[in-house]
């Protein structure tokens, strides 16, 4: 998120609007999870969840069990001097990797692009953005064919414009009803005070210091004031990384967060007729299907 875009008042403000309001804390599902089954305390990410590194029958086994794909969102932004600046698709993706290795299903790579024009007050999309649904509904209609039936979309870039791009992408490939989806924010349903967001302070800080602790370098903030409300120089919006901010953080906020979207993935494809429940390719092969 850049400053610009969502200063940590309005993201609080559209968090309630979207209707995060309480931390949710779903029972762990038994019988999707994939073979290799980790700790969540682990901040490893499996391959074998993740669809860049499977082998064809890998991946056909995988969606023969849990026909469910995640596809994580964010961009190339600021996040201060001491966080990468892949940090919004980094989350999400790690958060999704952890929830496909509990619940099942698979997870696409990271998506830095497109993302949507941020306006302030609103939650509507700009004409403009218009191209950039027609581009998604491109990848949904193909993930589709490749036999998915539960589509979850997850931006860690946390505007409300996100989930409605994801969202409307989502309509025309939903519409013959064998298939369903919904567009998230990495909390939308574990938000509360174990898991939340900002920008580059608290939140996303202990997020990457649980996935990716090489990659913080906190030394980067020096010891003085940080400018607040994501103003320069620093460009940070929330507490004080350096005060609040720890792995432990991190862990219990991806261990909520994949929790919850992992029910929502049960909770998605049980909402389906019966038949449209399963896998419905005889096969991931030449004839049948080829890429993405």
């Amino acid at each position: 998120m850049k400053k610009s875009a969502i200063p940590r008042r309005h993201f609080l403000g559209q968090a309630a609007a979207f209707g995060i309001t309480g931390a949710v804390v779903p029972t762990i599902l038994t019988g999707y999870a994939c073979e290799e089954k980790q700790d969540k305390s682990d901040n490893q990410l499996s391959p074998a969840v993740q669809i860049q590194f499977m082998r064809p029958g890998q991946l056909e086994d995988v969606m023969r069990r849990f026909p469910v794909v995640y596809v994580p969102f964010g961009l190339i932004e600021w996040h201060g001097r001491h966080l990468p600046l892949g940090n919004d698709a980094l989350k999400a993706h790690g958060i999704l990797v952890k929830c496909a290795e509990q619940f099942g299903g698979v997870v696409y790579p990271p998506v830095y692009f497109p993302s949507a024009q941020y306006v302030m007050d609103s939650d509507d999309l700009v004409p403009g953005d218009a191209w950039k649904v027609n581009m998604l509904t491109e990848l949904f209609n193909r993930i589709k064919d490749m036999g998915a039936r539960v589509i979850i979309g997850v931006s860690g870039h946390n505007i409300i414009q996100q989930i409605r791009m994801i969202d409307k992408a989502l309509e025309p490939v939903v519409a013959d009803g064998t298939i369903t989806g919904v567009g998230l924010w990495e909390i939308t349903l574990s938000a509360g005070e174990e898991s939340s967001s900002d920008h580059a302070a608290k939140w996303e800080t202990s997020n990457m210091m649980f996935f990716y602790p090489e990659l913080v370098n906190m030394s980067e903030l020096g010891t003085g004031p940080l400018a607040p409300d994501m103003q320069p120089p620093d460009g940070i919006g929330g507490l004080d990384p350096r005060v609040y901010a720890s792995a432990e953080v991190g862990r219990r906020n991806v261990e909520l967060a994949a929790e919850a979207i992992g029910k929502k993935a049960k909770e998605l494809l049980e909402s389906l007729p019966e038949d449209k429940r399963v896998f419905n390719k005889p096969c991931l092969c030449p004839g049948t299907w080829w890429m993405i």
